[in-house]
């Protein structure tokens, strides 16, 4: 690993202590032991809330530098490629009918919703590979499954229905528990090991579509490799945790200056970059004085929002 990885690395476990201590109520690490009762507020409530946030921090920082490399554009994101709205109607459907009694059915219904969105992307623009073709799909996929999302929660059954969905749209790790941690983390593992493997050909990649095939780049196992490994990481984060924008874009480009601009080489400072960003934002969420807690989609959208305008802005005055 690269310095800039090290570093990174060592914040994350500072991170991660800090989310394992911190809230409303301070525990110190030293109540850990099971003699102390406190220790149950660690071990079934901050540690499964910390792994989640690591889990979903490193998938989207991973995805966002996996779709900036494989799009060539600095401004992708992957909210873009329309698996994160696929995996929140999945949720909101739960939610409507009634099927999110038991721990796993919404986790489920996400995925099958993110499953779903991918397979529809993979029949539009699978055969001919074309970049524009794979944006525009993502797009009209995101603008069809965000619609139907509104539509659930205006045709809401009770109040009190439409209420779960628009709160649980909003995004957070609020009372999750250790089934959560089970259902996400391994989804989110082999989609990270697949983006992984992509680095070479998204270096290719940059030189233009027709060196990589020269170089031995099957531009459609690429697509195929990033469709699946992004479904699996933003549809299990978003199925443990809702919809939490804005981390793919703005991880990358944080450190990009380190890590160099070779897509292979942002891949892992980006899924620590990601880590460390998200567990500190929960954790900032936590510590916030307010009534109740802050939602962790509401805060990463305050943050991600001006970045956005930021980026936008240095982009028009390079070009100027």
């Amino acid at each position: 690993m690269t310095r800039a990885c090290w570093w990174l690395l060592a914040g994350v476990l500072l991170a991660a202590a800090l989310s394992v201590a911190a809230g409303k109520v301070w525990v110190p690490l030293d109540a850990w032991t099971a003699a102390d009762p406190r220790s149950i507020i660690i071990v079934e409530l901050r540690l499964p809330r910390t792994i989640l946030a690591l889990a979903v921090g490193a998938g989207l920082g991973l995805a966002g530098a996996a779709m900036q490399g494989y799009l060539r554009n600095p401004l992708a994101d992957p909210g873009l490629f329309g698996v994160s709205s696929g995996a929140a109607l999945g949720a909101v459907c739960a939610l409507f009918f009634g099927y999110a009694a038991q721990a796993w059915l919404l986790p489920g219904f996400a995925l099958a919703g993110a499953a779903l969105t991918m397979a529809a992307l993979a029949v539009i623009a699978g055969r001919s590979g074309s970049l524009v073709l794979f944006t525009l799909a993502g797009m009209i996929l995101t603008s069809i499954t965000s619609s139907m999302t509104a539509l659930a929660i205006s045709l809401a059954p009770t109040p009190f229905v439409a209420s779960e969905i628009v709160t649980w749209l909003m995004g957070a790790l609020t009372d999750r528990s250790w089934d959560d941690v089970r259902v996400a983390l391994p989804l989110i593992a082999v989609g990270a090991a697949i983006l992984a493997r992509t680095g070479r050909a998204l270096d290719a990649l940059t030189l233009g579509e027709q060196a990589a095939r020269s170089m031995g780049v099957d531009p459609r196992r690429l697509q195929l490799a990033i469709i699946i490994g992004i479904a699996l990481t933003v549809g299990a984060s978003v199925a443990a945790a809702g919809i939490i924008g804005f981390v793919g874009l703005i991880v990358p480009h944080l450190v990009r200056p380190f890590a160099g601009h070779r897509p292979s080489a942002v891949l892992l400072p980006a899924a620590l970059g990601g880590a460390l960003l998200l567990t500190l934002a929960d954790s900032l969420v936590r510590l916030a004085p307010t009534v109740s807690e802050l939602r962790l989609g509401i805060a990463m959208s305050m943050l991600g929002g001006p970045f956005f305008l930021y980026l936008l802005i240095a982009m028009r005055r390079r070009l100027a």
